[in-house]
């Protein structure tokens, strides 16, 4: 049974991302972070009777609200969205008229507090996308040396006192267990000194265990040649992150994508020799309005980025 506080989440971008899509009756669509099925819903009503839409999400409760939409166009598969190729092949489909990434920790997640991506509820110290397997966050620290703590936090999170609350960790650790979400945030409390007001210290250390032990931008990362690979030529790439290490890779490779200057500069090519775009960036980075931030908070830090598939180049006969 699906609790009652991930029963509903609000989609941010909802009105954008299925726009940006540019969903035709009978095209055929990913949305590869179902969540609760904003999106999903959104592109089914835009959808006509020969449309198709695949669902794909890690988390076994995403997947059981997937499987409350009773409709013929409509497939979930239970996977991460790294293996989007592999789902697509077996599903039977060769390619696609558009994907949707929504990435990052979704609302039910946090707010479901015996999961243990929030500072805010007494938990285990899991936070697992995908209960069903990985290391949790508590095993991680019960291993893991100061170093190794250490760069998880400053890289994931960006926290200036990495160091310090890396120590914390490994001192208490040897007294008892960090095996709690109250636990962590008591340590790195007494181990932050001063903090950006309105942000509660613990803040950046869950996000930064969080990405980690969900491995969130290797995924992000695999997960993008390989919605580009499968679009069909104008077939739209639609991604929407919530942080400055998501969208920095989002960002690079769609503009490595749409350009060839990525290749050394003084490789001996004629232009005519180089490899063309195979992405269109569409429009500017769309952020959420302010009606919107009003009434999901969580929407402030969302960034939409879009491209589109452009034709493979001809296949040259050999000479």
């Amino acid at each position: 049974m699906i609790p009652a506080s991930v029963r509903t989440h609000a989609s941010v971008l909802l009105a954008e991302a299925v726009t940006a899509l540019a969903v035709k009756a009978d095209g055929v669509y990913v949305d590869a972070t179902f969540g609760r099925g904003g999106h999903s819903r959104a592109i089914l009503e835009r959808l006509g009777p020969e449309g198709r839409l695949l669902a794909i999400d890690r988390d076994p409760l995403a997947i059981a609200a997937a499987r409350q939409i009773a409709d013929r166009r409509f497939a979930a598969m239970h996977r991460p969205f790294a293996e989007l190729t592999q789902a697509l092949r077996e599903s039977g489909w060769v390619a696609v008229d558009g994907v949707l990434l929504d990435v990052g920790v979704s609302s039910p997640q946090i707010d479901e507090g015996t999961r243990g991506f929030s500072f805010r509820f007494e938990a285990p110290l899991d936070m697992r996308m995908d209960p069903t397997r990985g290391e949790t966050a508590a095993s991680f620290l019960a291993t893991a040396d100061v170093r190794e703590i250490t760069e998880v936090i400053r890289n994931y999170g960006e926290e200036r006192f990495a160091f310090q609350i890396a120590k914390k960790v490994v001192a208490a650790r040897s007294e008892r267990p960090v095996a709690t979400t109250g636990q962590l945030a008591a340590l790195v409390r007494e181990a932050v000194r001063t903090r950006e007001p309105g942000q509660d210290p613990a803040t950046r250390t869950f996000q930064a265990l969080r990405i980690h032990v969900n491995q969130e931008l290797d995924q992000l990362a695999l997960t993008l040649p390989q919605a580009l690979d499968a679009l069909k030529t104008g077939g739209r790439l639609v991604v929407i992150s919530f942080h400055s290490l998501e969208d920095r890779i989002v960002k690079r490779f769609m503009r490595d994508q749409a350009s060839n200057d990525s290749l050394p500069k003084r490789l001996p090519l004629r232009s005519a020799e180089l490899p063309p775009p195979r992405l269109r960036l569409v429009g500017k980075p769309v952020r959420a309005g302010a009606e919107e931030v009003a009434a999901n908070p969580r929407a402030r830090s969302a960034v939409m980025r879009v491209a589109e598939k452009l034709p493979d180049p001809p296949v040259r006969k050999a000479a």
